[in-house]
């Protein structure tokens, strides 16, 4: 009886959608000739297709329950097996290894790859570092932030500037792309301190498509739509190099960049701000009540949050020599939070993951380059679904406390 209310309520949701997409999928007018096209295939596959998916994903929504269900019993369980993702992320025998490896191919890949690969990899690691810095500001202090690309626009934007009409060096302007970024983070959090929810989401939406008007409008400083060009590449003590090996230097460049981010991120984290932030994420009426000061906080969060968008956008103005304000529109900041969000709120090795996945998947898969944003769409629903603290979750420390031990205390 199961399996025939199974079959049924997939058979009444087929029959639903074709009637929907009749229309649209079956009658076909052509003006031209003045005549109707009856195409019955396509309902016909339709009906199929909507059958199977409808089938899938109450089989899918069924076995998440039961997961649920299962995850419940097994937190109950004290004697639990650890996963494999945790063995992978707490057991030196097993990430050690991996992360040799790693580390190897990361090294070697220059050396047996063309350079438009190397190239894309810059890029790649580019994204890794925005999605590192953006977790700081929403993954670890819980400040929703929709427009995060104006910072690294203000990174790369100084570099050109400085570049190109002063004469400054990318060493010199490295930090100051940073620290600018970081000062524009400051402004944007003293109005929105007390923001919440969606009105800091929308006051952070507005900010980064203020930045890019202001890219667009304000020749005199930024050459308005026309964008900056002849901007040069970092060097190494006054070397001469060519479009090859400046790409190469630039790929080492952003390794170290990324391992960098990573140490200060996994740092911060374990900090005494750190916990600040993660308290304010978590409930900001009882963080503030425990003393925390709250605008010191979040106007750190920004801050650091900022700098590291505001270097990397410095690193992204010089490798590509041009840039102009449609290179930082919306869809960066929604992609750079897709990465946190898919990666996992907090964590920094998911963020990683997802920021490879999400930049080099599009380019490895350009055969589906029609269907990469559907693809894209229907990735994010699932994840939402099925795994919605993201594909490696946030470990967060647990302590207990041994009876035995205490009672031993009590008695000695």
């Amino acid at each position: 009886m199961a399996m025939i209310s199974y079959l049924k309520s997939c058979l009444i949701a087929a029959i639903w959608f074709v009637f929907l997409t009749f229309p649209l999928m079956v009658v076909k007018v052509n003006t031209l000739k003045n005549t109707v096209e009856w195409r019955w295939m396509n309902m016909l596959w339709v009906a199929i297709g909507a059958f199977i998916l409808s089938a899938v994903w109450r089989w899918a929504m069924e076995r998440r329950a039961r997961g649920a269900s299962q995850k419940e019993q097994e937190s109950s369980d004290s004697d639990k097996k650890p996963s494999l993702g945790e063995r992978l992320l707490e057991d030196p025998k097993l990430y050690r290894p991996l992360l040799g490896l790693v580390v190897a191919l990361a090294l070697l890949m220059p050396w047996v790859s063309e350079m438009y690969q190397v190239t894309i990899w810059v890029f790649a690691l580019i994204y890794v570092v925005l999605g590192l810095g953006l977790n700081i500001t929403v993954g670890l202090a819980g400040l929703l932030d929709l427009g995060y690309v104006a910072f690294f626009g203000v990174g790369a934007y100084t570099y050109a500037i400085l570049n190109t009409r002063f004469g400054l060096d990318f060493w010199i302007c490295l930090p100051i792309g940073g620290l600018t970024g970081a000062l524009v983070g400051v402004l944007l959090g003293f109005p929105i301190l007390r923001l919440r929810g969606d009105y800091l989401a929308i006051v952070t939406l507005g900010f980064g498509s203020i930045a890019k008007i202001v890219y667009e409008n304000w020749e005199g400083v930024f050459n308005g739509a026309r964008g900056i060009e002849k901007i040069a590449r970092p060097g190494f003590f006054g070397m001469e190099m060519d479009i090859s090996a400046a790409t190469t230097f630039t790929y080492y460049l952003m390794l170290v960049m990324v391992v960098f981010t990573i140490f200060v991120t996994n740092r911060l984290k374990d900090s005494r701000i750190g916990r600040a932030w993660m308290a304010l994420r978590e409930d900001e009426i009882a963080c503030v009540a425990m003393g925390v000061d709250m605008a010191r906080t979040k106007l750190g969060a920004y801050a650091l949050g900022a700098f590291w968008a505001g270097l990397v956008g410095v690193i992204f103005a010089s490798q590509t020599t041009y840039i102009n304000p449609a290179s930082f529109d919306f869809m960066l900041s929604a992609i750079v939070l897709s990465m946190v969000v898919l990666g996992g709120m907090g964590s920094i090795v998911g963020v990683v993951i997802a920021a490879l996945v999400l930049n080099l998947l599009p380019e490895y898969l350009r055969a589906f380059e029609d269907y990469r944003m559907l693809v894209f769409g229907a990735v994010m629903v699932l994840m939402m679904l099925f795994r919605p603290q993201g594909l490696v979750s946030n470990v967060r420390k647990t302590y207990t406390h041994s009876k035995k031990v205490h009672a031993e205390e009590a008695n000695g």
